[in-house]
């Protein structure tokens, strides 16, 4: 196994030891993304000279030398964001966003940026100004999204870690759909400046995807600025819902992540307590309805006019139903909102986590992603917000990590805890691992996992 295959944290140590030189580990993750992004559309520019700049310049942090994909959802000091889309309506500009500086301090090396759902808009990953990006267990299915590009990178092991952003739940469908861990952090504690959004949005975090609970709590901690403290998940309270998000939900989905609860419950000791969480329904809404919102920012109606045709239909309709929400939905959202905190929190009197799939079917085609559930045919869309809205609407952490396969594609188990216990999910996530033998984490797909096995 090459240094490039290894988890982030074995690059970091073994760069850190000397034991091994940072720029090979650059020009081959170089090498890699060459080689295998043809298939995948995952990373949509690199920039070789940069990154070696980088690299020469980078201090000795916890990230030393290790290679890192950024969505394209955050400007570089070279180079200014475009959100997968022909257009932004909001001004993009090159410059020094919070997750490039976390990373720089840190000495990693940007190497690539990596593809989104255009403008931020879907939890699939199949419509962008770049082309879509592949999920790399089968290049014909969606990677998720907003962060499709970021997951797809580091599922096909082009890097080891890469940098999302998570609005209505853009870190998690992807972790699910490509097999990873991926962390949502609890609202305002993650790096953000430098997003067209960080001074008004309430819904959007920056969050790292990657292979394994250990390495996201690695890259969460230099993405949070402190360090989320490695701890014993013991006597775990887990709560689990009877509602959509559990029970509408395909067979094998739902068969993987109850025994993951179950086995989670288990070896930590802990129990299951059966919760009630009314409305959930209502939050997705709000949670959509919020993020439409903020995201008004720049738009008028004589932009809306001229909008780049190169825009697609679909992302055109989203920007120009902005303009038409009701004040008094907004309104509503709000209200819906402070209900949900405090049902929120009254749970987590009772409960540590909160468990249920992180999506309710395993990756949809990305010619038409639409997902079979027990109650019929629907859009991914309009399924995957049930279950991920809940955690930017209040702000909670939220963590998807891998718990099975189904027709050969991951399946994706989401835990939430209260405000500021990221580092207990990270812990429950490495707990699960322990448990099932790091099967999961350690299942590669078929692309990474035969060019593996050859070299």
């Amino acid at each position: 196994m090459t240094l490039l295959d290894r988890p982030l944290r074995d690059q970091a140590a073994t760069i850190a030891a000397g034991e091994a030189d940072a720029g090979e580990l650059l020009e081959a993750t170089l090498a890699r993304i060459e080689e295998r992004n043809q298939a995948l559309n995952a990373v949509v520019e690199t920039f070789p000279e940069r990154s070696r700049e980088m690299l020469a310049a980078a201090p000795r942090g916890p990230l030393h030398g290790v290679p890192i994909v950024i969505k394209d959802e955050w400007p570089l000091p070279w180079r200014a964001q475009r959100f997968g889309a022909a257009e932004m309506l909001a001004p993009s500009a090159p410059g020094e966003s919070g997750p490039y500086r976390a990373l720089r301090d840190a000495g990693a090396v940007v190497v690539g940026v990596g593809n989104m759902h255009e403008l931020g808009s879907g939890s699939t990953g199949n419509v962008s100004f770049y082309g879509p990006a592949s999920n790399p267990w089968n290049l014909e299915r969606c990677p998720g999204g907003s962060s499709s590009g970021p997951a797809s990178a580091v599922a096909a092991r082009l890097v080891a870690g890469a940098v999302g952003a998570d609005g209505v739940g853009s870190i998690r469908y992807p972790a699910a759909y490509c097999g990873l861990t991926g962390l949502k952090p609890t609202f305002g504690r993650s790096a953000m400046a430098g997003h067209h959004m960080a001074d008004y949005s309430t819904m959007i975090v920056s969050g790292p995807l990657c292979a394994d609970a250990a390495d996201a709590r690695l890259l969460g901690s230099v993405l949070c600025g402190e360090e989320l403290a490695a701890g014993e998940a013991r006597g775990l309270r887990i709560g689990v819902v009877r509602d959509l998000v559990s029970e509408d939900v395909a067979p094998d989905v739902r068969a993987a992540c109850e025994s993951a609860i179950a086995t989670l419950a288990e070896t930590s000791g802990g129990e299951l307590v059966e919760i009630e969480l009314p409305d959930l329904d209502a939050s997705a809404l709000a949670g959509v309805l919020i993020a439409n919102t903020e995201g008004m920012n720049g738009i008028s109606p004589e932009k809306l006019n001229n909008l780049n045709p190169e825009l697609s239909p679909l992302g055109r309709g989203l920007l120009k139903y902005r303009m038409l929400l009701p004040a008094a939905a907004t309104v509503k959202a709000a209200q819906v909102r402070a209900l949900m905190r405090q049902r929120v929190a009254a749970l987590f009197d009772r409960v540590d986590l909160i468990a249920w799939p992180s999506v309710p079917a395993v990756a949809p085609p990305l010619e038409a992603p639409l997902v079979e559930l027990p109650s019929g045919v629907t859009t991914a869309d309009q399924a995957n917000v049930r279950g991920g809205a809940l955690a930017n609407l209040t702000g909670i952490p939220a963590i998807s990590l891998p718990v099975g396969l189904s027709e050969g594609l991951p399946i994706g188990l989401q835990l939430q805890a209260a405000w500021g216990r990221d580092a207990l999910l990270l812990d429950a996530a490495e707990a699960l691992e322990r448990a099932n033998g790091r099967e999961w984490v350690e299942a590669l797909p078929p692309l990474a996992a035969a060019e593996s096995a050859e070299a």
